[in-house]
């Protein structure tokens, strides 16, 4: 970090560029194939044999799939569980693919990182408001008593539970708002929000990640740093649409807005 909070802002917003082109960043996600939707075991375009057996996927294939896990030819069976780090580190690769195992409300799911996607060939950056102090403001956290969960619909049309912790309450354009927010395991914040550049000027919702709040529940907010959530670069993400209440009445005319067309 410099002294210059410009500077420490494009160099943030290049990181990020080079981070969703990166070869399994989100923009190579070609497809999310719950297995539940396949009960004989075969995804569209996916090598193998995937099924469901209780808290575990089982991955048979043969010579002609080209599977490896753990870097080792498969061909057999094998017992997965959720993948959890890296996508490069995922334990199954077909031919430069990752095929990373996924699980949400007990229900399987097989993502395919293709490095090769359309997408990522066509990417020509994230249209971003450049940085303006004025969109960095004072907050503070208030945490509820216990973790709350609300139903929310997500990207792919399906209603799934969506986890918050406590609200971030800050003035801006001289109105109090407030959003609701989940604490992330660092200890930063996590919210989900829209505005009244959303699906105009701006994706139809974005993300924002302040910092851990200190002791006494003040925490920075910066919209400069507001994100487009995974789905802006790939349909196949199942991002949370914004828990009621996190929708501000007013413009937040910065950070990332849309992904550059050529």
């Amino acid at each position: 970090m410099s002294t210059d909070p410009q500077q420490d802002w494009q160099h943030w917003h290049e990181q990020r560029e080079a981070a969703v082109s990166s070869s399994y960043g989100p923009l190579s996600l070609t497809g999310t194939h719950w297995l539940a939707d396949f009960p004989e075991g075969r995804l569209p375009g996916v090598p193998g044999e995937w099924r469901e057996d209780g808290d575990e996927v089982l991955l048979s294939a043969g010579a002609e799939d080209a599977v490896t896990v753990d870097g080792k030819p498969l061909i057999g069976t094998v017992g997965l569980t959720a993948d959890h780090g890296p996508i490069h580190e995922s334990r199954v690769e077909s031919a430069g693919r990752r095929l990373v195992v996924l699980r949400r409300e007990g229900l399987w799911a097989v993502r395919d990182f293709d490095p090769e996607s359309e997408a990522r060939r066509a990417f020509r950056g994230i249209e971003a408001t450049p940085y303006d102090e004025r969109w960095v403001v004072p907050g503070v956290f208030r945490p509820y008593a216990e973790t709350r969960s609300v139903r929310v619909e997500n990207a792919d049309g399906r209603e799934r539970g969506l986890g918050l912790s406590g609200e971030l309450v800050f003035d801006l354009h001289g109105g109090e708002h407030t959003l609701q927010v989940a604490v992330e395991d660092d200890g930063s914040l996590w919210a989900v929000f829209a505005d009244a550049t959303s699906g105009r000027d701006s994706y139809r919702f974005r993300f924002l990640r302040p910092a851990a709040p200190a002791e006494d529940g003040s925490v920075t907010v910066d919209f400069n740093r507001a994100l487009l959530p995974p789905c802006a670069f790939a349909d196949h993400f199942i991002c949370p649409f914004p828990p009621p209440g996190n929708t501000l009445d007013t413009a937040v005319a910065a950070g990332e807005r849309l992904l550059s067309r050529s």
